[in-house]
């Protein structure tokens, strides 16, 4: 019976292997996976489909990882059937695994909006390297994608099926792209960037209909728009956004709101049963509270916490953030907290540049302290901010500095405690 069993294979279930190893170097381990493939670093998807890495290249750890931790890996197998009471999963086709600690980092599933069509052949969605090399069999330089979701997800598509020649129409139900993550002046730039690359795009818009050929109707061949118009294409992804994965949790007493509710040891409320990543609810240190936060460091680092707890120890999950790092069609772009804050004397935000122009910097502060950062273009020191923002500290003393904070500039004490001190480190991510 394994001592310890993961669902989940991406950065949260490899991170809760080498923190579980870490003191724990004897239990029995399983990991559970319904892909096949051995953990691979799924912001590098999008760069296989534009041919700029290969699936080796993906790999997050060695060859040799589950054997090095001895880990049982049901690669493939599908987790179907959770037992808490009787401590019991049972996989697809079997077998049934008891265990004595149990880590859910099942992730996210794509959210797929209502529309007439779906079930076409040439529809698909984008969140796993089998989604890539779907893809591969309709990517004809110079035809025509249309891509659901102006998102983080729809973004990263865009550039890789830019790239393989594609024409791309990128639609977006909200009034501009990458909307959740950055505020109006950067948006229209990167709107500006991506019709200069050819890309259309249309915003306030959403697919009604999903159309098939006259010679093949289960074969996708354009679209209608909310508006009427249609548009001719070869393939359709839906590249909306995510969910968390709960579907294995349903009826296993475990809490649930919008992902997995867990507490800062990553616990859920039944005992011995943890979670982290896309699926779980966990704190978050720019609102205090908890909420689902699908960013790879935070599932990491959840992973290790979680690790470790379950292993013997007494770690807390210092608290994640929505912050993203990326780089599209040439932008540079790092943001995180609050970019976009209500009006009132609550916040005072700092700007600089333009984003417009290819370099924008802005942080709202609250309190004196930071609520959000956006950079745009030039991303130096993006680090720094955020790793002051992490741990609250109060910035008023700095004034328009804390745009490109120099570590000279801090005090003393916070030069000396939190940065010069070895191990504490700004940003934790994993590529």
């Amino acid at each position: 019976m394994p001592k310890y069993i993961i669902v989940g294979n991406s950065a949260g279930g490899v991170a809760a292997v080498e923190a579980i190893r870490s003191g724990d170097k004897e239990g029995d381990l399983a990991l559970v996976s319904d892909e096949q493939y051995p953990a691979y670093s799924r912001p590098l998807i999008s760069k296989y489909l534009a041919g700029e890495t290969t699936e080796q290249a993906m790999a997050y750890r060695a060859p040799d990882f589950y054997e090095k931790h001895a880990v049982k890996a049901y690669l493939g197998k599908k987790a179907v059937r959770l037992d808490t009471e009787g401590r019991k999963l049972t996989l697809e086709g079997g077998p049934t695994l008891s265990w004595e600690k149990l880590l859910l980092a099942t992730g996210g599933t794509p959210i797929i909006p209502k529309m007439e069509g779906l079930d076409k052949d040439g529809v698909y969605t984008f969140t796993t390297l089998d989604d890539a090399k779907k893809l591969e069999p309709v990517l004809t330089p110079g035809g025509t994608v249309v891509v659901i979701g102006g998102g983080l997800i729809g973004m990263s598509v865009t550039e890789a099926l830019a790239k393989r020649g594609m024409k791309v129409i990128v639609v977006e139900l909200l009034d501009r792209v990458l909307a959740a993550l950055l505020d109006v002046d950067a948006s229209r730039a990167v709107e500006t960037v991506l019709r200069r690359k050819g890309v259309e795009v249309l915003t306030g818009q959403t697919v009604q209909t999903i159309l098939g050929r006259a010679d093949n109707p289960k074969q996708v061949a354009g679209v209608v728009f909310k508006d009427g118009r249609e548009a001719q294409c070869c393939a359709v992804i839906v590249a909306v956004g995510v969910s968390p994965r709960l579907e294995l949790v349903k009826g296993s007493g475990i809490a649930t709101n919008r992902g997995i509710v867990v507490d800062r040891h990553m616990a859920t409320n039944v005992p011995g049963v943890y979670a982290c990543g896309d699926v779980a609810e966990a704190y978050d240190f720019t609102t205090g509270g908890n909420r689902v936060i699908p960013v790879w460091p935070g599932a990491y680092l959840g992973g290790r916490v979680a690790g470790y707890n379950m292993a013997g120890g007494s770690v807390e999950y210092p608290g994640g953030a929505p912050m993203n790092a990326f780089n599209y069609f040439g932008m540079a772009i790092v943001c995180a907290g609050l970019v976009s804050p209500p009006t009132g004397n609550e916040y005072e935000v700092l700007v600089s540049g333009s984003a417009e122009e290819g370099s924008y910097k802005k942080v709202v502060l609250r309190d004196g302290k930071v609520a959000g950062m956006l950079f745009f273009g030039d991303i130096e020191r993006s680090g720094i901010l955020f790793g002051l923002m992490r741990d609250g500290l109060q910035l008023t003393s700095l004034g328009k500095e804390v745009l490109s904070p120099r570590l000279t500039l801090l005090p003393d004490n916070v030069r000396v405690d939190k940065v010069e001190k070895p191990g504490w480190r700004l940003v934790a991510s994993r590529p």
